[in-house]
């Protein structure tokens, strides 16, 4: 049982790398089985087909930002931080040569099938509900400022992540990521 439980896992873990570099329509089963070492039936075993392994994909990721997100929540109180904790996995993709797998995916939303999309927008929506409740605590407790209201801010605060994780990738540059992620929190920090 365990042997088969390891299987799934490295299939999802090398279909999570291919997506994150190269896109949902930039892979196959026939390269996930070279790369896992099986046969493409094996993944059909798991993942009849392709939208059931994409959707597959998208709620483990949600999972692992779920944990992230109360992870950084029992660690610190303080908002400026929490918002740069949130933005480390953006930028250890990007030494890896991977994007959010949810910003690779919502930019091929017109080609995913129905069930991949709805599974993105919870992950974005949950997303964006975190990152509104830290900008409000940060707010109340005097370290926060904005201007907007408070949901646009946080959906341009994530906006802003996954575009900036793309023109870095583009770029080759993981400087370029650095500096805009830190003008985005920068943003948010009461001037003295």
């Amino acid at each position: 049982m365990a042997e088969k439980e390891d299987t799934c896992q490295l299939i999802l873990d090398v279909s999570q790398y291919l997506l994150q570099t190269r896109g949902y329509n930039g892979f196959s089963y026939a390269d996930i089985a070279k790369a896992v070492g099986i046969r493409k039936a094996s993944i059909h075993y798991y993942f009849p087909n392709k939208s059931d392994l994409g959707e597959a994909l998208v709620k483990r990721y949600r999972e692992s930002f779920r944990q992230l997100r109360a992870r950084i929540d029992r660690e610190t109180d303080d908002a400026l931080s929490k918002l740069k904790r949130f933005v480390e996995p953006y930028l250890e993709g990007l030494l890896d040569g991977r994007v959010c797998l949810c910003g690779m995916l919502a930019e091929e939303f017109t080609t995913l099938p129905k069930q991949i999309c709805v599974e993105i927008k919870s992950f974005l929506d949950e997303n964006e509900a975190w990152l509104t409740k830290v900008l409000m605590a940060g707010r109340e407790a005097g370290i926060i400022s904005y201007q907007g209201p408070v949901e646009v801010e946080a959906q341009l605060l994530l906006i802003g992540l996954h575009g900036a994780q793309s023109s870095a990738r583009f770029y080759g540059d993981t400087k370029r990521f650095e500096l805009m992620a830190h003008r985005l929190l920068s943003g948010f920090a009461v001037k003295a």
